[in-house]
């Protein structure tokens, strides 16, 4: 009879490595989990969206605040960076939709370029979103992106602020403290904290609610904090002022027109004025206001263009802010001007814009570029950029201009009032982008302005939006777009500054700052854990979300 044999068991020679790591799955299906997150996040942009002008909608702005940060919550930083970009990349192509005029290639490019931002940001949120307090550096971190936006590149574009989707909402107010930063940091620390009591509610109702509740209730302050702030308003003295909107033969590209057509309207149009005061009908103001290019010739060296202006200022006898696209330093380069017209002395001192738009307004790197976009060959002349502020004499006020797009730059409208301007005036054509959105989105701009700084402001608009608005905000006046008008108003001057204007940009940069070390300390954090655990160990973005609520 035959012995069993004994098997001979296979050794396992992975038994003293230690426990193996989990597979990670497969990219397909990493991609087809991160799906839900995607479609939640492209949600959250466009609800952005729907906050700013012409929807208006700024409670929307703390909901998309709120799902950016549950969406990144315990999530990697490229994790956290999708998210950003696909919350980023809806929110702009809507908002800056009125590019389209221009082409949709420069609406999807310009609306990539500002995504990257949202995406780093989302990285960011993923990175400190295991801190304590991190609602307070989430907040800080949405100013970091604006910070960084504001500026890169070629100058920055700070158009999709969360400020300006809250300039006629509870927050407003605020700005008169720290300026738009500082709006942006209230309405983000208002959504984080909502995100923070969400978070809370999950580990369950009953375990959890007190502690959500006080997370709910600081969002609340936060939403009222605003109108503890006081608005200071008090007229020191008044002037009479007659805002002149001539209108366009077409709004678009070719806006223009033929030669001294936009100049002629202005013109008319002053002169109707002109006669209305002799009729008795309005009061005669004591200065006039034309918008940015309402002369499309240089008046300095052209005879019609300086006739015609002349004359129609001569007419209505009161100086006049004139807008006047006239010759660079060189050949090569045109400056984009508002001049003071004096009715019996003509031409007098004048600001040039500072910040001309990059691809609208000048052309980087003109000569790589036109050889392959044709389209650029339309700026023929690049602008010349200005080397002072706006603050100029118009008859018995002294003034702060700045022109168009400038009013989206803090720094900008901040030197002007600093340096004595009190009252703030906004010259500019948005005829290119009637109709579009665009001259809402600019109006909630000024709106925020004049709170900020606690002046009246007052704009000038080839084809509308012309308005009057009051040192809290309110819109006193304002014009229908593509329709020539005129708008007189008595709005005060004030000389006194608000707390935003004496901090200057010090809470932007604190603030923005402060975002920059929280994220790097998580980023330390991280590595250092790493280092610890020998490399292994779960991701982050694998642990339950409920166990990472602190």
């Amino acid at each position: 009879m035959a012995l069993p044999v004994q098997q001979e068991q296979p050794v396992d020679e992975t038994a003293d490595e230690g426990p193996r790591r989990p597979e990670r799955p497969g990219r397909l299906a990493r991609i087809r989990a991160g799906l839900p997150r995607t479609g939640l996040a492209v949600l959250a942009g466009l609800l952005l969206a729907a906050s700013f002008p012409p929807y208006d909608l700024w409670p929307l702005s703390i909901l998309a605040v709120a799902a950016l940060s549950l969406l990144t919550r315990g999530r990697t930083f490229r994790q956290g960076a999708w998210t950003g970009f696909a919350l980023g990349l809806p929110f702009f192509l809507t908002l800056l939709s009125w590019l389209r005029v221009i082409g949709w290639d420069a609406t999807v490019g310009l609306s990539v370029v500002e995504a990257l931002f949202v995406a780093l940001l989302g990285g960011a949120l993923a990175l400190t979103s295991r801190l304590p307090l991190w609602p307070l550096w989430a907040a800080c971190l949405w100013v970091t992106q604006e910070w960084a936006r504001d500026r890169l590149p070629l100058g920055g574009f700070p158009w999709g602020r969360l400020a300006f989707a809250n300039t006629a909402s509870p927050f407003t107010p605020v700005a008169a403290l720290g300026g738009a930063p500082l709006v942006t940091f209230v309405v983000a620390l208002c959504g984080a904290l909502l995100a923070w009591a969400a978070l809370r509610l999950r580990r369950g109702p009953h375990r959890s609610f007190p502690v959500a509740a006080m997370g709910a209730g600081a969002a609340l302050v936060a939403l009222l904090a605003g109108y503890l702030v006081p608005v200071p308003t008090a007229a020191d003295d008044t002037v009479k002022v007659a805002l002149v909107q001539g209108n366009v033969a077409q709004p678009g590209m070719d806006f223009l027109g033929r030669p001294m057509m936009v100049l002629n309207n202005h013109a008319a149009e002053t002169e109707k004025l002109a006669a209305d005061i002799a009729a008795g009908k309005v009061p005669r103001p004591d200065v006039v206001i034309w918008p940015e290019n309402s002369s499309d010739l240089d008046p300095y060296t052209d005879p019609a263009a300086y006739a015609r202006i002349d004359e129609a200022v001569r007419s209505v006898g009161v100086p006049t802010l004139v807008g006047a696209l006239v010759d660079g330093p060189d050949a090569q380069h045109v400056q984009n001007n508002g001049i003071v017209w004096d009715p019996a002395l003509g031409p007098g001192a004048s600001y040039t814009k500072q910040h001309p738009v990059p691809f609208g307004e000048y052309v980087p790197f003109r000569a790589e570029l036109s050889k392959v976009i044709a389209r650029l060959q339309r700026v023929a002349r690049d602008f010349y950029p200005g080397t002072h502020n706006g603050v100029m004499q118009l008859g018995p006020a002294r003034i702060g201009d700045v022109i168009c797009f400038e009013v989206a730059y803090d720094e900008i409208v901040r030197d002007t009032v600093n340096d004595g301007g009190r009252v703030l005036v906004v010259q500019t054509n948005n005829a290119t982008y009637a109709r579009s959105g665009q001259p809402e989105q600019q109006l909630a701009m000024s709106r925020l302005r004049a709170v900020e700084h606690g002046r009246a402001v007052l704009i000038a608009a080839t084809s509308g939006i012309s308005a009057v608005i009051a040192p809290d905000g309110s819109v006193v006046s304002r014009t229908e777009e593509l329709t020539p008008a005129v708008l007189n108003a008595v709005v005060p001057l004030r000389d006194g500054t608000t707390v935003a204007d004496r901090l200057g940009a010090a809470p932007e940069w604190t603030l923005a700052v402060a975002g920059l070390l929280a994220c790097g300390f998580a980023a330390a954090g991280g590595l250092r854990r790493r280092r610890s655990g020998g490399g292994s160990g779960t991701s982050p973005a694998s642990e339950p979300l409920t166990t990472q609520v602190p």
